[in-house]
């Protein structure tokens, strides 16, 4: 495969004062036509859960349990025969048809490490110079963007202030590929990849921008040396398909209402992130627009209890706002067409323990991980894998990350078995760890 390098500093190109440099993005642009990189409609949305949803409280429940195991939680049928999830998921459970739980993710770590959920490898694990790239960067390698204007990977990951819940970045494929970020309120200088939504939004000042800053070039003979790519960098910046897949303003004011809404300001316990359901419905619109991979993290999902903060009360508040957004989301995509060519994943990095603490919380547990799966054309209204009476440990069908990226890899239409990416050595790289194939219970 095509090896990705740094971009070097020469050529690189400031947009006026918005400080948007054209050199990353037009260099990926080169990097996909030479490739003969083709388009696919394929996608997926990642939701990060962060800090480790509790499991056992959500879609595994253990109701014999005693009761410092099992928790004030009952059980609810769903429209599946035999599946039951927690009462506080009442409209997933209404489609759970549409669903597919893992109750058995196994390799997980044990500290807060977002990179495991974000591109499958194990931190603990050696790695090679620049670290494994996430999982938009090498989709944004290998398929490249649909059409100039509209980027290949796009992140909605709010920056926390905890770094370990942030997004690992494009590892050894560089920083060409890292995604396109219009959601990140800490930024002062905006870079190409990292347009606030209110500048990106704002056309008339954003064109005008560009005007000035070709006159600018024009008078230094700059212009006339910018090739097609460089156009196709400036088509992405000055296209409204972004902007208005970003803009809910446009979109029907029930179908906001169904998702919900959230304060992006309020980062939950200081450094989650924000409960923002809206996150979702602009995924579902970026999509639409054409982005291969979006990402996003979801409120703070930490919970080990303490003085009016126990897990129950936080539980309460975050439940029902997920049961919404998701369900409204995987609704959208199965209204709308699009649950063949679209995968949601949704998961945080670890489970939680069994036993409730005596700060009334649940601490973390790398033995065992739950994921929730939708749309991607996969055999959903199943369970896949169980644990033992208490939730902490596998007892069939453990799942490895491994297979979990293998499968979202393949609902993409990319071959994990006969596709390599190359590292900053040049050397093959797998992109799955021990060669791990795709669950074949979901194809």
């Amino acid at each position: 495969m095509l090896r990705t390098t740094r971009p070097s500093r020469r050529g690189f190109l400031k947009i006026g004062a918005l400080g948007l440099g054209s050199l990353d993005l037009s260099t990926l642009l080169r990097a996909e036509a030479k490739a003969g990189i083709r388009s696919s409609t394929k996608s997926v949305i990642l939701i990060y859960l962060v800090g480790g949803p509790p499991h056992q409280d959500m879609f595994d429940l253990k109701p014999k349990a005693p009761a410092e195991i099992a928790g004030p939680w009952r059980p609810i049928a769903t429209n599946v025969s035999g599946i039951e999830i927690c009462e506080a998921f009442p409209l997933m459970a209404r489609m759970m048809d549409k669903f597919t739980i893992i109750r058995s993710l196994v390799g997980n770590q044990a500290d807060h490490d977002a990179v495991q959920v974000f591109n499958g490898r194990d931190p603990r694990k050696p790695k090679p110079g620049g670290g494994w790239p996430q999982i938009g960067s090498v989709v944004a390698q290998l398929q490249g963007a649909v059409e100039p204007a509209v980027p290949a990977f796009v992140s909605l990951c709010y920056p926390c202030t905890h770094p370990p819940y942030n997004e690992p970045g494009p590892g050894f494929l560089g920083t060409a590929l890292s995604p396109f970020r219009p959601i990140d309120p800490g930024k002062k200088e905006l870079g190409v990849r990292e347009i606030g939504v209110d500048r990106l939004m704002d056309r008339k000042t954003l064109l005008g921008s560009m005007d000035a800053v070709r006159r600018h070039a024009d008078r230094r003979g700059m212009i006339r040396a910018m090739d097609t790519f460089n156009e196709q960098a400036f088509a992405l910046l000055t296209s409204s398909k972004v902007a208005t897949a970003l803009d809910l303003s446009k979109e029907d004011p029930r179908t906001v209402d169904r998702y919900g809404t959230g304060d992006p300001k309020v980062f939950m316990d200081e450094n989650g992130a924000p409960r923002v359901p809206q996150s979702l419905l602009m995924a579902r619109r970026l999509i639409e627009a054409g982005v291969r991979v979006v990402t996003l993290n979801y409120s703070k999902w930490d919970w080990h209890g303490g003085a009016g903060n126990s897990i129950f009360k936080r539980e309460k508040e975050d439940f029902p706002a997920l049961d919404q957004c998701l369900s409204a989301l995987v609704e959208d995509l199965h209204v709308r067409g699009l649950s063949d060519d679209c995968t949601v994943v949704v998961m945080g990095e670890f489970g939680r323990t069994p036993k409730i603490n005596n700060q009334v919380g649940r601490d973390h547990w790398p033995n065992v991980n739950c994921a929730v799966l939708a749309g991607g054309g996969m055999k959903t209204g199943q369970i896949i894998g169980a644990t033992d009476r208490m939730a902490g440990e596998v007892v069939s069908r453990p799942v490895t990350f491994g297979e979990l990226y293998a499968t979202i890899y393949r609902n993409l239409g990319i071959d994990v078995e006969q596709t390599l990416v190359q590292d900053l050595e040049g050397r093959p790289q797998t992109l799955v760890e021990h060669n791990s194939r795709p669950i074949a219970e979901l194809i």
